[in-house]
């Protein structure tokens, strides 16, 4: 068992309790599909999620189910098989925020309800809501903490997502703006994004920081395998000047957390939106209802918003990173029903 898959089934155990609250009001025969919107690490923790909570909740099935290409053509086949299949529960990444919606229409119309789950879809959608990273404030947040380590002053080289990603341009904004908030003395002098997969981020990072790395002060990902490529980057050159922030609990990541080259990581809760998305499908099914008043946030595209929440880690706190993101979750399922949910 890997270091990582160990973790999640630590986030289990720890979830066991307010599980054994709930179990007895679900229907057993919700089939929940988690569906990413293409292949990628940061939706691994979804797997064990799903299959978590269906044991948890007493639940047909929670499984993960991935489509071969980053592409919403192959989502929407994937999802339009899977209902067929019958899975009547969907919690999904959204390939395209608003091309997404007509599947997602059509998945609701059959009777299945849909989450989206760590991006989300732009309103008007018949998708409950979404839960997910607050993908602005945590990229804020992360460069504010890479600022701080710069002593307040340098240049920055911002190292993105996929541009289809519906969170990628709120996290470039959000970069921006902590940079502008220092008047000057911070610049974002290069944003990178496109390349969270292995060959571009590869190539792309390695090429910038050859050409640049002496030009820079400091750099913040905002997106796992960019992540991870700076991380290894950074042990090459051997050089700790350059300080950085990264994204995720990648364990080359948190290994170069540990070893200096790395300052800290913004850990996301892939985990917790599994888990807490199979179980509120569930519930969905069982005739629950969405509250009307529910305290829901607001974001560029969504008034539906519910955040799975999102912590910095350095040094001092990167052994305990599954304690985190564990208290996160529970802490969101202590109360999750009664506050966003109407069940007679």
């Amino acid at each position: 068992m890997t270091k990582t898959a160990h973790a999640f089934r630590l986030l289990a155990a720890g979830l066991l309790l307010s599980a054994a609250a709930t179990a007895a009001h679900a229907a057993e025969d919700t089939l929940v599909a988690l569906v990413p919107a293409g292949p990628h690490p940061y939706f691994a923790a979804w797997e064990q999620a799903g299959q978590d909570a269906a044991k948890d909740f007493g639940l047909e099935g929670g499984d993960y189910r991935v489509p071969p290409k980053w592409e919403l053509s192959q989502q929407n086949q994937l999802l339009e098989s899977l209902v067929t299949q019958g899975y009547n529960g969907f919690l999904v990444f959204p390939g395209d925020p608003v091309g997404g919606n007509g599947v997602v229409s059509e998945l609701v119309e059959q009777g299945a309800p849909v989450i989206a789950g760590g991006g989300c879809l732009k309103e008007p959608s018949d998708a409950a809501f979404c839960l997910g990273t607050d993908t602005g404030n945590s990229a804020y947040i992360g460069t504010q903490e890479l600022i701080k380590r710069m002593g307040g002053k340098g240049k920055i080289a911002h190292f993105a997502g996929f541009l289809v990603d519906p969170n990628t341009q709120l996290r470039i904004d959000a970069v921006n703006k902590a940079a502008a908030e220092t008047n000057g003395a911070v610049e974002v002098v290069q944003v990178i994004a496109d390349i969270d997969a292995p060959e571009p981020a590869e190539e792309k990072i390695n090429a910038y920081l050859a050409a640049h790395g002496n030009e820079v002060d400091g750099i913040v990902t905002t997106a796992w395998i960019p992540a991870v490529v700076s991380a290894n980057a950074l042990r090459k050159m051997g050089d700790k000047r350059i300080k950085m922030v990264g994204i995720d609990h990648d364990e080359v990541v948190l290994q170069a957390i540990k070893d200096g080259f790395v300052d800290g990581t913004m850990l996301q809760n892939p985990y917790g939106q599994g888990y807490i998305g199979t179980f509120a499908l569930d519930r969905l099914r069982s005739g629950c209802t969405v509250k009307e008043d529910a305290p829901f946030a607001s974001t560029a595209l969504t008034d539906r918003f519910i955040d799975s929440g999102t912590t910095f880690v350095d040094a001092s706190g990167v052994d305990n990173y599954v304690g985190a993101m564990q208290a996160i979750t529970k802490e969101i399922m202590a109360d999750f029903e009664t506050k966003y949910l109407t069940c007679e």
